[in-house]
């Protein structure tokens, strides 16, 4: 360990440093810095709380690490693209309609190829992490046309949870807001980030998802954005959503230490 005197630089945490690079979250910076492949200025560091400035020379495995100006948006992803980077089955992605100065941006979550909606984008990957981690659960609503005609059964099923692949019950808080002729209109909250989880659980009591839309993530709303549209988020929308995850940070924390 080796120290050093902070002047009136501003300092910040390793681990914040390199997660606001966006190659990775808060946590698994920990555990770059842990395993001896971080250095400052050439010299590897270890220590946990140790702080840089942007004077200072960070890598990762040898690899330069820069901190980035961190970008917030939310995007309208239309149906007909999948939420990653590139894919080895040559199906279209997002990032080949997005602009290009967004496209170094990572979702936070996914939508899958048919629906569409919202997505968070950012280049931060501690808050990527902390908005996706099982624990903190951030609501996530969706309008959903699903065939058939459901009643408040299907809803009360559907809150008690539904087993939609071997050991793996999914949950979702539902009302029905309108029939459009044999089909239900509804809205559905998620707390859990389950692959393909709205249409696994109609699905599964017989009701198929015709249409899925995402209309909010935490606090931040589709409202104002047509599809394929972006817009970058407000501070004050940001501040909004961290207070939000603080909140439940807390909240999840409480009820580790009553159970």
């Amino acid at each position: 360990m080796f120290k050093r005197k902070k002047d009136k630089e501003v300092f910040t945490r390793l681990n914040k440093f390199i997660a606001s690079s966006g190659i990775c979250s808060r946590r698994k910076a920990d555990e770059y810095i842990s395993s001896g492949v971080v250095k400052v200025n050439g010299k590897v560091v270890t220590e946990l709380g140790y702080s840089v400035s942007s004077k200072d020379k960070v890598t990762v495995n040898d690899k330069p690490v820069k901190k980035s100006n961190l970008v917030y948006i939310k995007y309208y992803k239309p149906a007909g693209y999948i939420t990653t980077m590139s894919d080895e089955k040559g199906r279209k992605t997002i990032y080949d309609i997005l602009p290009e100065e967004v496209r170094e941006l990572k979702p936070v979550g996914r939508l899958d190829k048919d629906s569409t909606g919202l997505l968070i984008m950012t280049n931060d990957g501690d808050f990527i992490n902390k908005m996706t981690h099982p624990s903190i659960k951030i609501p996530k609503v969706y309008r959903v046309t699903a065939e058939g005609r459901m009643n408040q059964q299907h809803l009360i099923q559907m809150a008690k949870g539904i087993e939609i692949e071997p050991q793996k019950i999914a949950y979702a808080d539902s009302m029905i807001l309108e029939y459009d002729g044999k089909n239900t209109v509804l809205q559905i909250v998620l707390y859990q980030g389950m692959n393909r989880q709205i249409r696994k659980m109609l699905d599964s009591i017989g009701f198929p998802v015709i249409s899925l839309k995402r209309i909010s993530h935490g606090t931040i709303n589709i409202q104002g954005l047509k599809k394929g549209q972006f817009k970058y988020l407000k501070p004050r929308e940001i501040q909004d959503l961290l207070r939000q995850i603080q909140k439940l940070e807390k909240l999840s924390q409480s009820q580790k230490r009553e159970n």
